[in-house]
């Protein structure tokens, strides 16, 4: 008596594709859930770094001689639109992606997140959200450098802990890029 479940069978087979697909859509919309999550907490920063542009204000090296110039705000607020662009660029992306496989894989609401998706399409739009991040993240370290540079001293005036906080924060920041844009390339290429 031979069963349909056989494992020699096709049926299996298509069963175990159909699967993983559907698992695979779910894990995508999880992972565009969490970059817009990430980049809504990155805007937040970029808010508070607006509030502190005010020109005049003195820094707290006290000697008046260490103070940002007007050229130091005026970066702070360039480099601060750039970050909440691209954030806000990564997140509608991400948004888009999403959307679009909810509205054309689910047939059922308990189904929203699994179905057949464009890899193409898919992966493209991930890379670019992607990309949209890193730009995010580079221009608002930027604007953090201004910051300090606004409240501790600029950092031609060498003050120590201006130079400790901008190394600290251009170490700590480039390090989690160069893992990040590590893990996309990887993702990316298996």
């Amino acid at each position: 008596m031979a069963s349909d479940h056989s494992i020699f069978s096709e049926r299996p087979l298509r069963e175990i594709d159909r699967i993983l697909s559907k698992g695979a859509t779910s894990v995508h919309v999880t992972a565009l859930d969490g970059l817009v999550n990430v980049n809504s907490l990155f805007t937040v920063a970029v808010f508070v770094g607006l509030s502190l542009a005010t020109p005049g204000q003195k820094s707290l090296d006290g000697s008046g001689t260490c103070d940002a110039g007007e050229d130091i705000v005026k970066n702070l607020v360039i480099f601060e639109v750039i970050s909440f662009s691209a954030f806000l660029f990564s997140s509608l992306v991400a948004q888009g992606l999403k959307l679009a496989i909810i509205i054309n894989n689910s047939k059922e609401l308990h189904e929203a997140v699994k179905g057949h998706i464009n890899n193409k399409l898919l992966r493209l739009g991930m890379l670019a959200s992607a990309c949209g991040s890193i730009m995010g993240c580079v221009f608002l370290m930027l604007s953090m450098v201004n910051v300090i540079q606004i409240r501790l001293g600029i950092l031609s005036c060498g003050v120590s802990s201006t130079v400790r906080a901008t190394v600290t924060l251009v170490a700590l920041v480039s390090t989690a890029l160069v893992i990040y844009i590590s893990t996309v390339i990887f993702a990316f290429t298996h």
